[in-house]
C-alpha cells in the first residue's frame, strides 16, 4: 500500500481534515480537530496510527513492520511501514481502529457534528 492509498482511506471517513501543520513532509489527518493519522512523505513511507495500548504491544510482537510510534507517545501510537510485508486489509483495519479510538474520545456534540446528526 502506498501513501496516497492510505490518504484516500483516511479522508473518505466522516469529518476528516488534512494538513501540514508541522512540516511539508508530514501529512496530518484529523477527525473533530484531533489527530488520528500522520503520514510520512519523506523517509520510508509510513503512517503513525493511534492504537489500544495492549493491542499495540501485540501488533509490534507479531509484525516487524509495526513499531512504537515515531515521535509519538509509544504507549498509544504505532508506526506502520507501508512498503513491508503487511497485508493491505490489516493496514485498512488499523486506520479504522485509530479513527474510532479518536472519535470515541471526542465530546458528544463533536461526534454528532462528524456524523451530521442534529444536536439535542
Amino acid at each position: 500500500m502506498n501513501v496516497e492509498e492510505v490518504r484516500q482511506i483516511c479522508i473518505a471517513k466522516n469529518g476528516v481534515t488534512e494538513g501540514f501543520p508541522f512540516d511539508e513532509t508530514t501529512l496530518v489527518i484529523k477527525v473533530g480537530g484531533k489527530i488520528f493519522a500522520l503520514i510520512n512523505l519523506d523517509r520510508v513511507p509510513s503512517v503513525n496510527l493511534k492504537c489500544d495500548p495492549e493491542r499495540a504491544i501485540d501488533l509490534r510482537e507479531r509484525y516487524h513492520d509495526i513499531t512504537p510510534g515515531y515521535h509519538m507517545n509509544k504507549k498509544h501510537w504505532n508506526t506502520v511501514m507501508l512498503e513491508g510485508d503487511l497485508q493491505d486489509r490489516l493496514i485498512v483495519e488499523l486506520i479504522g481502529h485509530s479513527y474510532d479510538l479518536v472519535l470515541a474520545l471526542l465530546p458528544r456534540k463533536v461526534q454528532e457534528e462528524v456524523y451530521g446528526l442534529p444536536g439535542k
